[in-house]
């Protein structure tokens, strides 16, 4: 089963933290154990988990601003937006955690991470949850 929430960005690059969404869909739909994948249709913004901290969120923005410097890229011929795309295909779209007790199994630091890379925008997330 797929579950959709939205999320409004409010600015052109930010780190989200959605694990209470997700925790909160997973809580509602009876899944003891099992698979909780969570991503993103959308072609400039990440799915991650890492640890929500404001340094920590800076770095992995000044990480993927080093790795994907403005350049001569082709696609910008369309919108100037290449770099988003980029930094979105180094980070992923997507990710899994194991549900158990209906819970979310997550270290104690691990959150959900939504990486915002050319907002702001309403961005779709999806939690597909899978039991075992």
């Amino acid at each position: 089963m797929t579950k959709t929430f939205a999320l409004p960005t409010s600015s052109r690059r930010q780190v989200l933290d959605i694990t209470g969404e997700v925790a909160e869909i997973v809580a509602n739909n009876d899944v003891a154990s099992g698979m909780c994948t969570v991503s993103v249709p959308h072609c400039t913004c990440a799915v991650r988990i890492n640890e929500h901290e404001d340094g920590l969120a800076h770095d992995i923005l000044t990480l993927m601003d080093g790795l994907v410097a403005d350049g001569d890229w082709h696609h910008n011929r369309i919108d100037q937006n290449a770099g988003a795309h980029l930094a979105a295909t180094l980070l992923g779209n997507s990710i899994q955690v194991p549900v158990e007790g209906g819970n979310l199994v997550l270290g104690t630091w691990q959150r959900i991470l939504l990486i915002e890379l050319d907002g702001p925008r309403h961005r779709r997330i999806n939690v597909t949850l899978i039991c075992g």
